[in-house]
């Protein structure tokens, strides 16, 4: 018995952690009715001198059942039932074709997700136990033809249909009256013998349970977040939030460089034009006024040329494609930092690498370009970083 009640508690433990985890969806007023009919077999049974038991006969049965589940353990059903008479020896001694009528207030447990809790869905095959009280009706009689009686029984249920919005039951039960008086016979003796008059029955039901404001036909389960987890989300959503400020502030922050490397590249090309016809040093840049507008930008002490600064280039073999008579000097220029000669060499570098890639990537033809290097500048701009670039001629006319 100990091992019972502890294997008990053990199960009623894990159904109530599960509980905690999950919520329960369609719990609505409106919601897991249902109602079905069923029908089967009925028999009184008596004992004799010594205690045996004995039937005194058989009859078959119709019914109806309508009812709620409250929880996913625990509903309510109020059921009728019509007992007819089959031979001589039907249920209650009547002579009537309708021998009795029963209607039960009953609750139903549902004994699967009471130890193996509701995982979101009906099972296929559940136990249900089923008990309660009513009152009952015998025909064909005068002497206490209404009397109290109980039900209990246990049901096999299988759940059908993809919804499983169907419900097939095979019940086993016993009802018995709950008074001393039973077809006329007055007993003494109380319970006793009101359950050796007691009623075994063995039916079969069909139920249908009507749809739920959930979209389906039964009870749904969704799961439930810790405070700790809701913290930690939380923390996530606040730390996205902050990243994504400081992006936007990081983007401000480029759409104001940009502009003000606009500006420096208006100046640029302005002091352009104004050094036309200066004589060519080291440190003088040489302009004429076929200056094409678009202008390559190199990082320090390097040939190579950007993703970024290819847009300039495209634009260049978009007008030398335009212009299929054009010819192009291409001029490259240091910065004044460091040695003359290496800045020399390397602003004849930067105009190689990008007629090189004109030629390459655009397939502008080579006769078509020249380069030249400029050497060190501090003339194009007071920002270095503007003084080493590669700029485009149109030397057609010359």
């Amino acid at each position: 018995m100990k091992k019972v009640l502890m294997m008990f508690a053990a199960a009623m433990l894990t159904a109530t952690v599960s509980a905690q985890n999950t919520a329960v969806t369609a719990n609505k007023f409106g919601d897991n009715w249902y109602m079905g009919i069923n029908g089967g077999i009925s028999s009184t049974r008596t004992f004799n001198g010594d205690n045996a038991m004995k039937f005194k006969g058989l009859a078959p049965n119709v019914g109806l059942r309508v009812g709620k589940n409250l929880t996913t353990v625990f509903g309510l059903a109020l059921e009728g039932n019509a007992y007819f008479k089959a031979n001589k020896k039907s249920v209650y001694d009547s002579k009537t074709f309708v021998n009795a009528t029963m209607l039960n207030l009953l609750g139903t447990f549902n004994l699967s997700n009471l130890f193996g809790g509701y995982q979101g869905e009906p099972r296929t095959v559940e136990l249900i136990a089923l008990g309660g009280f009513g009152w009952g009706h015998q025909f064909g009689t005068d002497y206490k033809p209404n009397f109290i009686t109980s039900k209990f029984g246990l049901d096999l249920a299988f759940n059908l249909g993809e919804d499983k919005a169907w419900q097939l039951y095979i019940e086993p039960a016993i009802i018995y009256p709950l008074e001393n008086y039973i077809g006329g016979m007055s007993v003494s003796n109380g319970f006793k013998y009101n359950f050796q008059n007691a009623m075994l029955q063995a039916n079969v039901g069909l139920i249908y349970k009507f749809g739920n404001s959930n979209g389906t036909h039964n009870y749904a389960v969704e799961p439930l977040r810790n405070i700790q987890e809701i913290n930690m989300l939380n923390a996530k959503i606040n730390q996205l939030r902050e990243e994504s400020e400081s992006k936007d502030g990081k983007l401000d922050a480029s759409k104001r460089t940009i502009a003000d490397l606009q500006a420096q590249v208006d100046d640029l090309r302005a002091k352009l034009t104004a050094c036309e016809n200066q004589p060519h040093t080291s440190t003088t840049v040489v302009v004429k006024k076929n200056l094409l507008q678009p202008i390559v930008i190199f990082g320090q002490g390097k040939s190579t040329i950007d993703a970024a600064q290819y847009a300039s280039i495209e634009m260049i073999a978009k007008y030398m494609r335009n212009h299929p008579e054009a010819k192009l000097l291409i001029k490259g220029y240091a910065s004044p930092e460091g040695d003359p000669e290496r800045n020399m060499k390397l602003s004849l570098a930067r105009a190689e690498s990008v007629r090189t890639a004109l030629i390459n990537r655009y397939k502008v033809s080579s006769a078509r370009i020249t380069t030249e290097g400029m050497g060190a500048t501090s003339e194009l701009s007071e920002e270095n970083d503007f003084n080493r670039v590669a700029m485009f001629f149109d030397t057609t006319a010359e």
